[in-house]
């Protein structure tokens, strides 16, 4: 078990769920209310999922943990996106936010590589 606050990738997922709660003051409007609760589960779920990973008592259970996190950055890009397309999410707001989830992306597929670089647990298919 290690201590989750000390893994750069963590910290940067943390950031980002911290930077992304500025997106309800653009998702106000009723039809912005869905977006507004999935986006922010999604973002929330990237450190949370890191977090609990690095407390399981094995390396594939954290790279399983991983590859959660890494499936919610791709649920909080996609929502990005489609705020962005219904003029929901302006274009600096979406551009800031999609540089720090890919990111957090690119450390992810680091750590991944580094606990398991024979990674079992990759979801295939």
């Amino acid at each position: 078990m290690q201590d989750f606050k000390n893994l750069r990738v963590w910290q940067k997922a943390h950031q980002l769920a911290i930077n992304a709660y500025a997106l309800p003051e653009y998702l106000q409007e009723p039809k912005g209310w869905a977006l507004r609760d999935q986006t922010l589960k999604a973002v929330i779920s990237i450190p949370s999922n890191i977090a609990e990973g690095a407390g399981r008592g094995s390396d594939p259970d954290f790279c399983r943990f991983l590859w959660y996190s890494m499936g919610s950055c791709n649920e909080f890009e996609s929502d990005l996106i489609l705020g962005r397309d219904v003029k929901l999410i302006p274009g600096n707001v979406f551009t800031d936010l999609a540089n720090e989830v890919s990111d957090v992306r690119k450390g992810l597929t680091r750590l991944i590589q580094t606990v398991d670089p024979h990674d079992r647990t990759r979801p295939r298919g």
